[in-house]
């Protein structure tokens, strides 16, 4: 259903909507909402209908990611912007959003009442990435709270879905919802570590990524947070973007072995570790069994 969701009267479009949809992916988002529907009426047409929303997206916001963030390559293929160009890639996600917009038609308006909000907390935890910090707001806090809006909301309405779509009880809809948004940040904060720590080609990214483009993500800003002399050439060289290769690999180096690595990974378990006990009011089915599963591997994984 996925693909033939962006089948377009036009060739190329098709093409190019599913370039990064034939290059794999984890389907994390679909995957939520169809472990939440366990919880009820799992059989409902809507809750694959959801599915597929979810993943479309995603799978938006990814073309236009690629885009603000000027990256070449995505899944272990060449992103839509380095293949084509930027006016493709923003018009390709812009593509995928109207047909996510079109099965939510038939969900209904609940559905696209959530779906608005959702997309209003994407599109303000960018501006807030962007913009940065207000005077005085905790560079750590306000981190958690971008990857809340830009990572968590839409995973927590994976989780609100498909409960939702299976006929859940409003107790369990938002019970899910909640884990959704808490596995959520744990799943970015996994995988901006995965971004600093697997070697290129492993995890179908550059290795250090988000550290040559200047992008603070956890490691880097708990190490930028030290008071110990000793980190002040990392923190000089986590000042901004690191176009050279022996400044970035240096600083690669550098924060490697800094414990803020593992102050960072810490932080991902915790955010997971809670997650996992927000299940505890859930029955003790097979679902529950494999979320709670799911918040060791997203902790664990190396992709």
């Amino acid at each position: 259903m996925l693909r033939e969701s962006i089948k377009s009267d036009y060739p190329f479009v098709t093409e190019t909507s599913r370039h990064l949809v034939e290059a794999g992916g984890k389907r994390f988002r679909p995957l939520l909402v169809l472990l939440a529907a366990e919880f009820g009426d799992w059989e409902s047409a809507e809750v694959l209908q959801a599915a597929v929303v979810v993943e479309l997206t995603h799978l938006a916001t990814l073309y236009h990611d690629d885009v603000m963030d000027e990256a070449t390559r995505r899944r272990g293929v060449d992103s839509a912007n380095a293949r084509w160009d930027n006016i493709v890639a923003i018009l390709s996600g812009d593509f995928l959003f109207s047909r996510a917009s079109d099965i939510l038609a038939d969900l209904g308006p609940e559905a696209v009442r959530i779906q608005a909000r959702t997309f209003e907390r994407l599109v303000v935890g960018q501006i807030k990435e962007t913009v940065g910090p207000l005077d005085g707001a905790a560079p750590v806090t306000h981190h958690i709270e971008v990857l809340a809006d830009k990572t968590g909301s839409l995973i927590a309405t994976s989780g609100r879905f498909g409960a939702m779509f299976a006929g859940c009880d409003d107790s369990v809809v938002e019970t899910l919802t909640l884990f959704g948004e808490r596995i959520g940040v744990a799943f970015q904060l996994a995988d901006d570590l995965v971004d600093l720590t697997v070697a290129d080609g492993e995890s179908g990214k550059t290795q250090g990524r988000d550290l040559r483009e200047g992008v603070q993500t956890l490691p880097m800003l708990l190490a930028l947070s030290s008071e110990d002399p000793d980190d002040a050439r990392l923190q000089s060289l986590l000042g901004g973007p690191l176009p050279d290769d022996g400044e970035h690999a240096e600083a690669l180096g550098l924060l490697l072995a800094h414990d803020a690595v593992e102050q960072a990974r810490a932080e991902a378990r915790r955010w997971a570790d809670d997650a996992r006990a927000t299940l505890a009011v859930l029955p003790d089915i097979p679902a529950r069994r494999a979320l709670e599963q799911l918040c060791d591997f997203v902790v664990e994984r190396t992709a």
